[in-house]
């Protein structure tokens, strides 16, 4: 039988991620405002600031997962229209400047982990996030972030391929348009995670 929230969420075998909830792409240095105006209505920076807390207090392990790049562009692959659009500015998420920064109110905190990929659109290949997951002892992934379009999608993809279990937090995700982000969240993510809301996340963690 499929688990329930409540076994997939237990502290010990789960951890929060952040997808790319940085200042340049969702916060006030992005050069996609839609993307951040979608965010903004859905409110996907205060859900996930109150899911990291919840899951700090509950020794949830909270892992943000970043989009950055060298200054020379070492170790990035040009080979799709997101990332040749987010390389036209030469100070976009560039390593170490405010643009590669998460959203104020997110962290990181100290115990946090951030796990910054070079290239590509998800999380997992190419960076250590899987060996960081089974260190852990992390058997369930809850997501939150954008876009729902690419990065949410690909993060929980990877996820299941990987054998982990995957929550995909609905009011913590935001992609564009609207309509087809919601399609998405209605069509492809049941097929391949368990849905829910902040509010049901916290009341798990909740002390």
């Amino acid at each position: 039988m499929a688990p329930t929230l409540e076994e997939m969420l237990a502290p010990g075998q789960v951890a929060l991620l952040t997808m790319e909830l940085q200042r340049g792409v969702i916060g006030d240095l992005t050069p996609f405002p839609e993307l951040a105006a979608a965010a903004d209505r859905v409110g996907v920076v205060g859900a996930a600031t109150e899911l990291a807390r919840a899951a700090r207090v509950a020794s949830v392990p909270v892992i943000h997962c970043t989009a950055e790049f060298r200054r020379d562009r070492a170790g990035t692959a040009v080979n799709c229209m997101l990332v040749g659009a987010a390389l036209r500015n030469p100070d976009h998420l560039v390593t170490g400047t405010p643009s590669a920064e998460l959203a104020p109110g997110i962290g990181p905190e100290p115990a946090d982990l951030v796990c910054p990929r070079l290239s590509g659109v998800s999380p997992f290949a190419g960076t250590p996030l899987d060996t960081w997951l089974r260190n852990l002892g992390v058997r369930t992934v809850v997501a939150t972030g954008v876009s729902v379009n690419l990065g949410v999608l690909g993060l929980a993809i990877e996820a299941v391929n990987l054998g982990y279990q995957v929550v995909v937090v609905r009011d913590a995700v935001a992609g564009i348009p609207a309509s087809y982000a919601e399609a998405v969240l209605d069509n492809t993510f049941p097929l391949i995670s368990t849905l829910t809301t902040t509010a049901d996340v916290v009341g798990i963690w909740a002390p």
